[in-house]
């Protein structure tokens, strides 16, 4: 499998990255299976490793430490901290005090003394950047944490916590992981762009759209589904939308001789802006299907027509960008005296 170098990191990564998000209970509960779909990954080239303290609970991170037992330095060990782990809203964000707590347990349960790449998983409204920056900065200086990256971030906050870096002499965001599909097409407006201003590493996901280009019938009753049944149904009008892209893109990929997952991944890397996309198998039948996307190029006519079904910088369903909207567009408060 082809490698680049992760941003400014310096590191060596494949362009396929396992996300372990489905893992535990949220996904697959057998910690025996997953790990054998993780070891597979590892022998088919993949080198990156993605997963976070919020998934089931902690269960992700305990089941990527087992299957890294032996293997540890074969792998860009990847996980992510702030989303609440309680309903104590102290066991969140990207404080000092939670931070300090959370690399703790994360170091605990995958089972290693260092994580390579350490992200906040979304933007912290309520804790100024240089509090979270000089926390981080702390955790490299330490050897806990190789290198810091973003997740979700929009623009002008990837901008903004880069000048608060250069103005305190912190340790920058070297990588930021958003979502991005054919489906979900704007961040190609500014954050990718911006991203290739500050030369940061981005590790995409969702690159099936949750399921939507996973070329699979009977999406309204996927494993997906189940969990956000209203983004899943074909008769809303954003249903109708997503399902009618999703028809005309299985034909652009039939026409060159690909699957639907195919051509979906490979139109991601086919952003210069992108260094690895994260798949997130649930099984190993899924795993090897995924895989087969390895390597695959897309032409420009190929692009061209993916273009004319969703054009650059929208998405089909602006609801399925939920983390993108600042809360002061989502928390009327915020806005009015």
């Amino acid at each position: 499998m082809k490698r680049v170098i992760l941003g400014a990191t310096g590191l060596s990564v494949s362009q396929f990255a396992l996300g372990a998000m489905m893992f535990g209970p949220m996904g697959n509960p057998d910690h025996d299976e997953s790990i054998r779909i993780i070891h597979r990954a590892l022998d088919a080239g993949i080198n990156v490793i993605d997963t976070a303290d919020v998934y089931s609970a902690g269960e992700s991170e305990e089941i990527v430490g087992a299957a890294l037992k032996g293997r540890r330095d074969e792998v860009v060990l990847a996980t992510k901290f702030g989303l609440p782990m309680g309903e104590d809203p102290n066991r969140s964000g990207g404080s000092r005090r939670w931070m300090t707590r959370a690399v703790e347990d994360s170091l605990r349960r995958l089972g290693t003394d260092y994580i390579d790449l350490y992200q906040l998983h979304r933007f912290d409204y309520r804790t100024d950047v240089g509090e979270t920056l000089s926390a981080l900065t702390d955790l490299v200086r330490s050897g806990k944490v190789r290198a810091i990256g973003s997740s979700t971030f929009p623009a002008e906050k990837i901008v903004e916590a880069q000048w608060a870096a250069d103005r305190h002499g912190y340790q920058r965001f070297l990588t930021e992981q958003p979502r991005y599909s054919i489906l979900t097409r704007r961040l190609e407006g500014a954050v990718l762009p911006t991203t290739e201003k500050y030369t940061m590493g981005v590790l995409t996901y969702s690159p099936l759209a949750g399921g939507w280009l996973s070329g699979r019938s009977g999406i309204s009753s996927s494993h997906r589904a189940s969990g956000l049944p209203s983004r899943y149904d074909p008769s809303t009008p954003s249903g109708r939308a997503k399902a009618d892209a999703v028809a005309r893109l299985t034909a652009i990929a039939e026409e060159g001789g690909l699957t639907l997952p195919q051509l979906a991944l490979a139109f991601v890397l086919s952003h210069r802006a992108v260094t690895s996309v994260l798949i997130g198998p649930r099984t190993r039948e899924q795993l090897d299907g995924l895989l087969t996307a390895a390597d695959l190029t897309l032409d420009d006519d190929q692009l061209d027509a993916i273009d004319a079904v969703v054009p650059p910088g929208t998405d089909v369903d602006p609801a399925d960008n939920y983390n993108a909207d600042s809360p002061a567009l989502l928390d009327s408060a915020l806005r009015r005296r």
